[in-house]
């Protein structure tokens, strides 16, 4: 029989049958092991069902691995085709056993029931402290992680098979979940983070960077506790191990900039977001030597500066040149890291990145846009609203101004400063104003047009 061919009422009776028999064996094993997993296999086909105690318990207790492994791939299959079976999972009762049964070095187990229970933190009742509490789910977690590490550490080269990067990212997820729906629990898989940092810093990366195992792994560290607070079994200084304490640091810059270089605008709101806030909780948690060394990969250099800041193929111009895209949720995350980048300190991150990129989100802020220019405070080698260098900016070689339009420049001038003035972004006198009063200004003649 081609039971993926079976519809209706013919379905309806072969998915009975079979968790008649399943049901009866529970409690006559009347078949042989072969046949319950020839069975369960059969049960699978038909995709969602609902004998849900029946499977789980062969899930959980089954005699063979190949039993235990069919039956939770028929329940794996059940919770993601029909999201109304996840609650009936949990109220078997099983959750526990399928925490405790996450304990095993078999990533075909591993894959299957942390994806039973990632699909499990939808929409159900799943009491996830319990589990993390009474049945060890943390603990179990960080184990599996600590493997995937290991076999990382193990390996120079592809250190995973495909089923062993499947229960990893399935793993990553069910992490992912847990925290970010029950932020009061996160502390559980503190543990992890070194682990995740070492996964990271060994792991190739892609063409498109954020896909992937990458991707999961960065999703995990936005949503765990990377400040020490909350754990005592993790201290933000494992963020910067002693043989190179900018190993990490280094290699989430690297994914960024190869992120900003091939993932268009859209993108990158959805996939950049966590790793942007991931370098922020880093810098602030970070020595100062970090901090230098951060500063120094994200902020524009001296050869930003040769032209307005922004139009250079660098790290920071690309960044910058984001923050003026619709993205609301991109820019606001780029300002902000910069932003922390600068001290959070607004004349800095005027200095750093120049008022023109600094304005809109200082004001969004409610902070007011530094004025002192003079000694102590901006650059004066620098003009404050590129940020480009004086001397760096074109020298205007074309025939002199008219008088009139002279004239003109100063009357364009004057409204654009007194509309920043009234907007809150400049409190300085406007430089017209201050050339009329040192007479540096001349208004045309009456017969100036006749010339």
């Amino acid at each position: 029989m081609n039971f993926l061919a079976v519809q209706g009422p013919e379905k309806l009776k072969d998915v009975t049958q079979i968790l008649d028999t399943l049901k009866r064996d529970l409690t006559e094993k009347s078949i042989s092991s072969s046949e319950r997993t020839q069975l369960l296999l059969r049960l699978r086909q038909h995709g969602t069902n609902p004998g849900i105690e029946t499977l789980v318990k062969y899930g959980v207790e089954g005699e063979t691995v190949d039993e235990r492994r069919a039956a939770l791939r028929c329940v794996a299959n059940a919770l993601l085709l029909d999201p109304n079976m996840r609650q009936i999972l949990v109220d078997t009762g099983y959750g526990g056993k399928l925490a405790e049964t996450l304990k095993t070095d078999s990533s075909d187990d591993e894959m299957i029931i942390s994806r039973i229970l990632f699909l499990s933190t939808y929409d159900t009742a799943m009491d996830f402290e319990k589990l993390i509490n009474s049945h060890g789910l943390g603990d179990n977690i960080n184990y599996q992680i600590s493997r995937h590490a290991d076999q990382f550490m193990k390996e120079a080269k592809d250190p995973l098979s495909q089923m062993d990067e499947m229960a990893l990212t399935d793993t990553l997820k069910l992490i992912f979940n847990i925290a970010k729906l029950h932020p009061e629990l996160m502390s559980a898989f503190s543990p992890s983070i070194p682990h995740i940092l070492e996964i990271i810093s060994r792991i190739d990366i892609s063409k498109r960077p954020l896909d992937g195992l990458v991707g999961q792994l960065i999703n995990c560290l936005s949503v765990l506790d990377l400040e020490g607070k909350k754990s005592k079994d993790y201290e933000s200084g494992q963020l910067f191990p002693t043989s190179d304490e900018n190993r990490n640091v280094d290699k989430l810059v690297n994914i960024l900039g190869k992120a900003v270089a091939v993932y268009k605008t859209d993108d990158l709101e959805s996939q950049a977001i966590t790793l942007l806030h991931v370098l922020i909780i880093i810098y602030e948690v970070a020595p100062s030597s970090v901090r230098e060394h951060m500063q120094s990969l994200l902020l524009p250099e001296k050869s930003d500066r040769s032209v307005p800041i922004g139009k250079t193929d660098s790290l920071p111009s690309k960044l910058l040149k984001l923050t003026s895209t619709p993205s609301l949720n991109l820019k606001t995350a780029i300002s902000e890291l910069m932003f922390v980048l600068s001290d959070k300190d607004a004349e800095t991150l005027a200095k750093n990145i120049g008022y023109g990129f600094a304005a809109g989100f200082l004001s969004a802020r409610g902070l007011g846009v530094p004025q002192n220019t003079e000694e102590g405070g901006l650059n004066s080698e620098i003009n404050p609203i590129t940020g480009q260098r004086w001397d760096a900016e074109p020298v205007d070689t074309g025939p002199p101004m008219t008088q009139e339009e002279k004239e003109r420049e100063a009357e364009r001038l004057f409204v654009l400063f007194e509309r920043a003035k009234t907007n809150g972004l400049i409190n300085v006198e406007n430089p017209v104003v201050q050339a009329a009063r040192e007479g540096r200004l001349e208004e045309l003649p009456d017969d100036a047009d006749s010339d």
